[in-house]
């Protein structure tokens, strides 16, 4: 007898279906083909412990499972659940009825409990596309799925609780999520605020701007200056997630099995902050079975990289594609897997070894060739790609000593939102751009047209500083972000004087400063 059953596999962060074909004939042995990795191979001895323990028996016949389509890698045990369904509808022990209308996923367990799976939320969506009734899967994926409007999802936490739903006998309410309720009542509640730092204005302004307009920025001060501690809270100040940016956040970290069992929806920016021994896989994505980086995980959000000339050299390179794309591929000998990485890049470092500028003297001073070599690992591209470069100076006795707070993240994030309703406005018949730092060449034309009075002050600054075309792009973006947190439907001279000064801090100057 044949059935058929359905599944899916993860490619990227979107989901393939799976035909899952069980065919059952006089003969002895059990057959499974269509490219399964060791996992889905295994499987059959997790079916037939959990089928002994719950009161199935094993087909004595011939059994050939095929899953298709069968040129394409089958990975993971979450094909457990499809497969012993399969196995007991085309052996007369549950009705085949019904199997069909529904996407089956979840891993096996000898009791034949049912364990959580990765990329529920992408096999969800594409259950939907596909027109499935419903869609059954552990129990601690279900809020993630039930995401997805227009598909029954159905949290099981045993196969026997999945073969009574088939028989009839059981009869489980779908889970439900109001989508919206959790995507207004979970915002963040910010316990780090900008006014908490002390001093530091010039600073709080330019994570501002860079905040406004999605730029990456990084920080280069003597240690104790409050690089981290500024970092920290551009999350209070970043504009709320869209429920598109939620949604494709949410897919990336399902894929990535970084969802809790109580997590339906991503509402909060990420923030990820990987340490300086981290390697190139791990931070932009890769592996046998290929699975999303940092840079992937830090989509929509925040990546932090603190002590910048600690990382590896080769892993500060990988950024430099992901950083101009905002994406990034990994190609394997049969496929090729994209990954979105739309990130603000902040990092921070010291100016030297020694963590004190070249002229500071005393002890904390570094020789020039000590800071040649610390500096030599941020190569000049990368530092380009960088929007906005500033010094964060130590804090003087009076300002830690003032008892007066600073301006409230919360005041700073009115602003920010503000700002970004220009630009979504301004960007709204673009699909891919949402915010000044994505700009491409042709909105730089339409969108940040200059005077000649403008013109004079940038071409002056490129001569003086060197600046490549790229810096000159980045000096347009900033600027037209400082215009939009100003109000000014224009680029204006302060507004290009002020983007040029986020530029200074070359490597000429971390040497000289």
């Amino acid at each position: 007898m044949l059935v058929k059953t359905y599944g899916s596999t993860v490619l990227g962060v979107d989901a393939i279906t799976v035909t899952i074909e069980v065919n059952i004939s006089q003969g002895v042995g059990y057959n499974l083909v269509g490219l399964p990795d060791n996992a889905v191979k295994e499987s059959s001895h997790r079916i037939n412990a959990a089928f002994e323990t719950n009161g199935f028996r094993w087909p004595g016949k011939k059994i050939t499972v095929n899953m298709a389509p069968a040129d394409m890698k089958k990975e993971g045990s979450a094909f457990d659940l499809p497969l012993s369904i399969g196995i007991l509808a085309a052996s007369g022990q549950i009705s085949d009825g019904d199997i069909e209308n529904y996407m089956i996923m979840g891993e096996l367990s000898l009791d034949g409990s049912i364990k959580g799976i990765k990329g529920a939320l992408p096999i969800a969506i594409e259950a939907q596309k596909r027109g499935y009734k419903g869609f059954i899967l552990p129990r601690e994926n279900a809020l993630e799925a039930a995401v997805v409007d227009g598909l029954d999802v159905y949290g099981m936490s045993t196969l026997e609780e999945v073969t009574s739903f088939f028989r009839g006998t059981y009869d489980p309410e779908p889970e439900r999520v109001d989508v919206d309720a959790i995507f207004y009542e979970n915002e963040e509640e910010n316990y780090l605020d900008f006014a908490d730092v002390k001093g530091q204005e010039n600073i709080k302004r330019a994570l501002e701007i860079a905040a406004a307009g999605g730029h990456n920025i990084i920080m280069v001060g003597p240690p104790g200056a409050g690089k981290t501690m500024l970092a920290k809270r551009i999350s209070s100040i970043l504009p709320p997630l869209t429920l598109q940016e939620a949604l494709e956040t949410t897919k990336i970290h399902s894929v990535a099995g970084k969802l809790s069992a109580h997590q339906g929806l991503m509402t909060i920016r990420p923030f990820r902050s990987p340490h300086h021994t981290i390697s190139n896989v791990a931070m932009v994505g890769g592996g046998g079975y290929p699975q999303p980086g940092e840079i992937s995980l830090a989509h929509n959000g925040v990546l932090f990289l603190d002590e910048l000339p600690e990382f590896q050299k080769t892993v500060l390179e990988v950024l430099r594609q992901p950083l101009e794309d905002r994406e990034v591929t990994i190609s394997r000998a049969r496929q090729s897997v994209v990954y979105p990485a739309s990130f603000m890049l902040i990092a921070s470092m010291n100016p030297s070894p020694s963590g004190g500028f070249a002229d500071a003297g005393g002890a904390f001073s570094s020789s020039p060739a000590e800071i040649q070599r610390y500096l030599s690992k941020i190569s000049g591209p990368l530092l380009d790609r960088i929007d906005i470069h500033i010094e964060v100076a130590p804090v003087n006795f009076d300002q830690l000593s003032d008892a007066r707070r600073g301006e409230h993240s919360s005041v700073v994030r009115k602003r920010v939102i503000s700002a970004r309703k220009i630009q979504h406005e301004r960007f709204k018949d673009y699909k891919h751009i949402n915010c000044n730092a994505q700009m491409d060449s042709k909105c730089l034309d339409a969108y940040c047209q200059l005077d000649d009075k403008c013109k004079g002050l940038i071409k002056t600054a490129m001569e003086r500083l060197g600046l490549s075309a790229r810096a000159y792009d980045r000096i347009l973006k900033v600027a037209r972000t400082i215009a939009d947190v100003e109000g000014s439907e224009k680029i204006q001279n302060p507004h290009i004087a002020e983007a040029i000064q986020y530029r200074s801090l070359d490597r000429e100057g971390f040497l000289h400063n």
